[in-house]
């Protein structure tokens, strides 16, 4: 893409004023021009496949399909469109999602107009930009210890969802069909990960972090 060419700008959101709003944003920039706007996840999809937009500025809480799935949908079809979460929620579960689902940013809807602009021609050449809420929640995330059982392999996983209906060591052989000492190990294996001394421990740390189904 020639670097004289304006950055191609697509919109996602429902609120109708809102992409009104950055619409008449991008018009104040030169280097930034609007590509197309869609009012939810679904729309956002069709209108990329047919409008290939350099970057896409997305919404999440949108009705039908929310924006985290659209960011994923569009980042695995078309790689070469970037996605920029625009939004006023900063939950770090939800910042973790668009993030996890490809946007290349998080900003939320009170930036200003030119931290806003720097943003997307960031995103055009590749590099991320952050609100510092959204900044802060990845710090958080990432400084927290794993959840319980997060290293539980697939046969481990079985084994506990039989002890926490209260089976024995023999039982559960049965029902596997192994033998005791393999499911004796098993339990062994699944109390040090779990870093409980007992069964019961076990069971109960199963039930309250819904380790099992």
């Amino acid at each position: 893409m020639n670097s004289s060419e304006p950055i191609r700008v697509m919109l996602v959101d429902d609120h109708t004023m809102v992409r009104r709003g950055l619409a008449a944003f991008l018009q104040v920039f030169d280097d930034l021009e609007l590509a197309g706007e869609a009012a939810n996840g679904d729309e956002a999809i069709q209108l990329c496949a047919r409008l290939l937009p350099d970057v896409v500025l997305m919404d999440l809480a949108m009705p039908g399909m929310d924006g985290v799935t659209a960011t994923r949908i569009i980042r695995q079809r078309f790689p070469n469109v970037q996605v920029l979460a625009l939004t006023s929620f900063t939950e770090e579960k939800l910042i973790q999602n668009a993030l996890q689902a490809g946007a290349i940013g998080y900003l939320l809807k009170d930036v200003s107009a030119n931290e806003l602009a720097q943003a997307i021609r960031a995103a055009h050449g590749g590099q991320a930009t952050l609100s510092p809420a959204a900044a802060q929640a990845m710090v958080h995330a990432a400084t927290q210890p794993p959840t319980p059982g997060h290293d539980l392999t697939e046969r481990e996983r079985e084994v506990l969802a039989l002890m926490v209906k209260g089976m024995n060591n023999t039982e559960i052989a049965e029902k596997l069909v192994v033998s005791p000492s393999t499911i004796k190990s098993h339990v062994s294996h699944i109390l040090r990960k779990l870093d409980v001394t007992s069964r019961t421990e076990a069971a109960a740390l199963a039930v309250r972090e819904h380790l099992v189904d």
